[in-house]
């Protein structure tokens, strides 16, 4: 695990904010989130589930219909409004990151927290799951590919954490113990 050089005072402060997990898809930020917020007492968010809220439509549905332009918009408003919150556990998108301006309302927003995982164990993790829209089709190939895309976009984090081959909990106890 990386600190990228943050400091206590840095971590105090984030810690009267919010924790926002980024990575790509499968990495286990819903999973990790709702644990994490379990064991803080805070609430727990996705904001692809706020962004399926706010237009009523499933997120295959608002790429099917209004396309990926259209989503990452909506994405980056529901993002940005989380500079207002505190004490939540946030799991995002795994593009969220692509956006500047959504990484920096993240880092305004709390301690940001990275996910990652390697192809395989993405790939055993998202095998069947028919809300992802990017990987219909080829999804081996289309995973390795998004991979290569995104390499470096989670590197903003404070905090990076391989979800390889680590238990739920075992993750939740090393970002407690790097954010308290």
């Amino acid at each position: 695990m990386e600190s990228y050089g943050l400091s206590q005072e840095e971590i105090d402060w984030c810690m009267n904010k919010n924790i926002l997990l980024i990575g790509f898809m499968g990495t286990g930020k819903t999973t990790i989130g709702q644990r994490l917020a379990e064991i803080l007492g805070w609430t727990f968010t996705d904001t692809d589930k706020r962004i399926e809220e706010l237009t009523g439509m499933s997120i295959p549905e608002l790429f099917a219909e209004k396309g990926e332009a259209y989503f990452r918009q909506v994405e980056s408003e529901v993002i940005e409004s989380l500079r207002s919150s505190e004490q939540l556990v946030v799991s995002t998108g795994g593009g969220a990151v692509l956006r500047e301006a959504n990484r920096e309302a993240m880092l305004a927003s709390g301690l940001v927290v990275a996910l990652t995982a390697d192809a395989e164990t993405i790939i055993s993790r998202v095998r069947g799951d028919a809300n992802r829209p990017l990987l219909a089709g080829d999804l081996e190939g289309k995973v390795r590919q998004l991979l290569r895309d995104r390499a470096g976009a989670y590197d903003f984090a404070h905090v990076v954490i391989d979800t390889s081959n680590k238990a739920v909990e075992e993750i939740v106890q090393v970002i407690l113990a790097h954010a308290t």
